[in-house]
């Protein structure tokens, strides 16, 4: 940690400065209580596993800082390299004052995060730290999961801020009402735990629901063998129909269901909540055999 922090203005008169009231569009909710964002950034430091956790290493990278509440906190607990995503012009010269006061340590970049390449910016080990904007925070983490299936050394950690609802069904176990498709995908490819939970009231504005901190760690190997666009493919079909059983929902794969879970040994009479990520795992492999086939 660095010796001595600069004097920065309060967050609030930030905003003021810069007309930054947030916008709904955006999905914008800023964070103003350091101390809870300095606890996301130790969090973050516990949760990531050396060396990942030593933020003096390698890259983080955030995601839609806005007027930089966490930004302060990842600077100030001495974050080597930090790449700030944001796409809102308004904030992005609100923060191009913090990188003043953090030379050489705070990158701005004004661009769209979800056409950003993440995997590919800054030094490893690559790590993604934010409170994400609600209206893209699933589209964002398909994205990475999807680098990670690649790769599974693209990003050595994920310390992420979702509404509650979200982060439940990231953790989700079968036979639960939140288990789905993002269950299966993120716990096939990372070791998913929720971290704590933050009330919507810390907010401003606060949105309707509460939030909750989730770390992810990218699994050396997936759980098993499969291929992430025939995964996806399976668990759309078994979940987009999920009180049915799956020798039904997987019509719309267009293989011989039958043979299908003959070969898996799943039985035609389960439910897609019944199933482990294994098991979907096996149902691709076998989908993309007859594919091939």
């Amino acid at each position: 940690m660095p010796n001595s922090e600069p004097r920065l203005p309060p967050l609030r008169d930030v905003i003021a400065k810069h007309g930054l009231n947030a916008r709904k569009s955006l999905g914008q909710h800023f964070l103003f209580d350091l101390n809870l964002t300095g606890r996301i950034v130790r969090t973050a430091s516990q949760f990531l596993p050396p060396p990942t956790g030593n933020l003096t290493l390698g890259t983080v990278i955030e995601i839609g800082p806005g007027p930089g509440g966490l930004t302060r906190a990842l600077l100030s607990a001495g974050t080597g390299n930090l790449i700030a995503i944001e796409k809102d012009h308004r904030c992005v010269a609100a923060l191009a004052e913090l990188a003043e006061a953090y030379p050489d340590r705070l990158d701005v970049r004004e661009t769209d995060a979800i056409a950003l390449d993440a995997a590919h910016i800054g030094a490893a080990p690559r790590r993604i730290i934010a409170n994400l904007p609600y209206n893209i925070s699933t589209p964002l983490l398909l994205r990475w999961l999807a680098d990670v299936a690649r790769d599974p050394s693209a990003f050595s950690g994920f310390v992420l801020m979702f509404q509650s609802e979200v982060a439940d069904r990231l953790t989700a176990r079968p036979r639960s009402k939140a288990y789905g498709r993002l269950s299966v995908i993120t716990q096939w490819l990372c070791h998913v735990q929720p971290l704590f939970e933050v009330p919507a009231r810390a907010f401003t504005p606060p949105p309707k629901v509460d939030s909750t901190v989730v770390g992810l760690r990218p699994r050396p190997m997936p759980l098993a063998a499969a291929d992430m666009p025939t995964l996806e493919r399976v668990t759309a079909a078994a979940f987009g129909q999920r009180r049915k059983m799956l020798r039904q929902s997987l019509k719309s794969l267009g293989a011989d269901t039958g043979a299908l879970l003959t070969a898996t040994g799943v039985p035609e009479t389960a439910r897609a909540e019944e199933l482990e990520v294994e098991e979907f795992c096996a149902l691709a492999r076998a989908l993309a055999e007859r594919t091939v086939d």
